[in-house]
This record gives structure tokens, sequence and C-alpha cells, in this order.
């Protein structure tokens, strides 16, 4: 049932997100508006592979999530600058890039898009039924049971497909310097082999799948050096990121005599774009309907959750945290993002000691150059139902106090009366949004400007 005094979140949504994702979002607490229609207040942005500019996100923005993995559309770095959390969904689309990655091992092995095209021609030319039994020898294959997979990172679609490689009978291999100790526990350890080194990976692979992130220390990771490590007929999958293979590197490979195969789901340059064991796929990994659906359902489920309670989870540069709620009839939550610097945490505890304010509940954790505090205060209410601030004649003084502090980036209020107000910014030293619920400035760069 809709509240028609009040407020909803506005969720603004950038490229066509999934209907069935959008669906989680209840209607009596949120709104969703495309970018196209320009809505100037958003709380949240939802976007798959839209590049995110300071003209995208208003200064109402709570968070960015994105309905895939990888955020290097998002501009992390700037979002963090800002105080924005920016949410992923890890896992959401792992099925369909494992059954891709697999599609992709038999393009490798058997010659079959060569075969097809050659098919293709024969029937062109009448002779299809004539050649068939001739030009097959041309197209000859490799099973894969018995031959080996090396697999470059070993999250959920890395593990996927070392998973379904051992159901192929396949000898597994697995390499991931940034492998968690909760991600380690779901491996099958005692069917397979981890190594040290890209290059020990490499030099013993039949086969290399790469499902690392695109970040400084990985562009560019399968190189000149490691393809001196390689087999002349190792084949390479890459359903990650193009930026992972050095192709000038890979390229110069080919020309020494290696034979193998590189299959891509990227657009590759001239020197890999025209030879016949380059298979280039345009885009397919996460390209089904239920990997879209799944990635747009989580990344809303993350939304709700954030906007509702504070948790942070699957966040790129925000600490995971949750504070349990507690169902009492006066408490109130605030949540503050700070520098994560000595002193910062007493600094704001000591805003609330002073007004006299019990803080029933409190969590801090911190990522980087990023701290994040959810508070749980213990206030009575008015006969509006709006919280009593002790020495504070209003929420908005209170808030005020908070963001005067040296290293606050913003604050708000979780509200059950009024949602989608009480958050303040501070950018530039100058504190925009208490008491109004959209300032002027309608985004990041209108305020640079």
């Amino acid at each position: 049932m809709s509240l028609p005094n009040r407020t909803r979140f506005v969720v603004k949504t950038f490229n066509k997100i999934s209907p069935g994702g959008l669906a989680r979002f209840r209607p009596e607490m949120y709104r969703i508006k495309p970018s196209d229609a320009a809505p100037p207040v958003a709380h949240a942005i939802l976007l798959r592979s839209h590049k995110i500019q300071d003209e995208d996100v208003p200064l109402t923005c709570r968070a960015i999530a994105r309905c895939g993995a990888g955020t290097n559309n998002c501009n992390v770095p700037r979002m963090t600058e800002l105080g924005v959390p920016v949410f992923n969904t890890p896992g959401a689309n792992a099925n369909a890039v494992k059954e891709l990655v697999l599609c992709g091992l038999f393009l490798a092995s058997r010659g079959i898009m060569q075969g097809a095209f050659k098919m293709d021609a024969l029937h062109a030319e009448g002779t299809a039924h004539d050649q068939i039994e001739k030009v097959k020898a041309q197209f000859g294959g490799r099973e894969l049971a018995g031959k080996t997979l090396g697999v470059v990172g070993l999250g959920a679609i890395g593990a996927a497909v070392l998973k379904a490689a051992l159901d192929l009978k396949m000898d597994v291999i697995g390499f991931d310097p940034a492998l968690s100790v909760e991600a380690a526990l779901k491996l099958p350890g005692h069917r397979m082999t981890m190594v040290d080194s890209l290059e020990d990976l490499v030099a013993a692979s039949d086969y290399v799948s790469l499902h690392a992130p695109a970040v400084d220390s990985t562009k560019g990771m399968i190189s000149a050096d490691v393809l001196k490590r390689a087999k002349k007929d190792v084949c390479l999958l890459n359903f990650a990121r193009g930026e992972l293979v050095d192709e000038a590197a890979l390229s110069s490979f080919y020309d020494s005599g290696a034979t193998g195969s590189y299959v891509c789901d990227f657009a590759v340059g001239p020197s890999l774009s025209a030879r016949p064991n380059v298979v280039v796929l345009p885009h397919l990994g996460a390209s089904t309907e239920e990997a879209e659906e799944n990635a747009a359902a989580m990344a809303a489920d993350t939304i709700q959750l954030f906007l509702e309670t504070g948790t942070i989870r699957d966040s790129v540069n925000f600490p995971a945290c949750a504070l349990p709620a507690r169902d009492e009839e006066m408490i109130h939550r605030v949540c503050v993002v700070t520098e994560n610097r000595p002193g910062m945490l007493g600094e704001l505890m000591s805003v609330f000691g002073g007004a006299g304010i019990n803080v029933s509940q409190q969590i801090n954790t911190s990522k980087g150059e990023i701290a994040y505090n959810v508070v749980d205060l213990e206030l009575p209410r008015n006969a509006d139902g709006k919280p009593e601030l002790s020495s504070f004649k209003s929420f908005d003084e209170l808030q005020a106090a908070i963001m005067e502090l040296d290293g606050v980036k913003s604050s708000r209020l979780i509200s059950d009366w009024c949602p989608g107000t009480g958050y303040a910014i501070k950018a530039g030293g100058e504190v925009i949004g208490i008491g109004v619920d959209s300032p002027e400035q309608e985004s990041y760069a209108a305020l640079a400007a």
C-alpha cells in the first residue's frame, strides 16, 4: 500500500535494466526514473555499461550499483573522494560466463568455426555434399579430457569454470594472488593444484582461462615474458577484460610459430583480428536473460539494504558493514562517512555525548581512505513522531554539528517517516543539503562549475 504523504526514494537508471530486477523495488518506498527523464533528485543510481560522469551524479545520490562485476565504468576513485559507495554484483553472472567459457574451450579445440565457414563456402559453390568428407581433415582437433586448464582468478566465475573443467576430466591449475580465505574454502582443493606465479601456470597449461579484474597490476598480464614460458599450442581464453592481454606480445607469439587459439569476448586490434586462430565474440559473457535479471535483482536488493539500514555489502570502495536493527520506538540510525584517520571516531562520538544523546549501539569500519560509521541513537519521539534531540532543536542542528567536524564527508538520518531526506555532503569545505531535499546544484559537475 502506498503512503501518499510520504516521500519515496528515487533510483536513477542508465541502460536497459532487467524489469525482473527493478520489480524488487517496493513501489511504496521507491520510484524508478530513467536517466533520459533527467530527474533532479536521485538517491541511488543503477547502471550496466554506462560510463559515469560527474554530471550524472546528483548531490542527493547516496550510492551507485552496477549490475555486473566490473566497475571500471563507475569512476570509483572519484566516487570514493565524494564519499559515495559503489556496489557490484559478484557472482550474479557466473553461470552465464562459465557456460560461454566452456563454449570457448570447444571453439579453441575443434576448429568448429573454421569448419562452419568452410561449409558455408561449399554450400555457396554447390559442392558441399561432394566435398564434406574430403575437407574435414583440415579441421581436426583435440579432446579436452586429460588436458590441463590453468585458471587465473578464482572468484565466482573462475571457481565455476574450474569445477566445470574437472567434470570434463581435465586437470586444473589455479593462480590467484588476491584469493580470499572465504573463496579458497569453496575450492575443491583435493582435485586441483595451486601455483605461486602466472609464469608457472602458463608453463604447465594446455589452456589458460583469464578471470582477473582490470587493475594496474593485471593490465597486460599476458605479456611477452609470460608467453615465453607458454607451450606453442596453448589456447588462451579471455572472458574477463580485454586489457589483460598484451596484444602486440600475443601477435609476436603467433608470428614466432605458436599454433594455439585465442578466444575472447572483446574487440581486438588489427594485429590479431585477421588471424584465423583468433575467435572474437561480441561481449556475450553475461548477455543472457537470466544473468541480467540476477544482476539487476542483486543490485536492487543491495541498494535497498543500504538505503534502508545503512548496511554495506559487495562494495568495491567501502568496507563491509552491518549493524543489527533494534526494533525499539526510540532508536534512530545515523550513518556518517569520514576520512580514515586516528581520532575521527572519538570526535564523532563527542558530538553525541556532548549533547547528552545516548548511543545504544554503533559500528565503525574502514577501507583505504574511507571510514564508515553506523550509529543508533536513543531518542524519544515528539507528538509528530519525529525524534527529540536533547540540546539540539532539530536533526538539522545535530547534522550541522556532525558536518562541522574536519574529515566528515557525508551524513544521513535513516528515517522511517520521511525516506530520502536528512542527507548532507561536504564539498570544497562547503556543507550542502542540510534542511533541503534537493540542493540548488543538481550534480557534482554543476557544483564544480
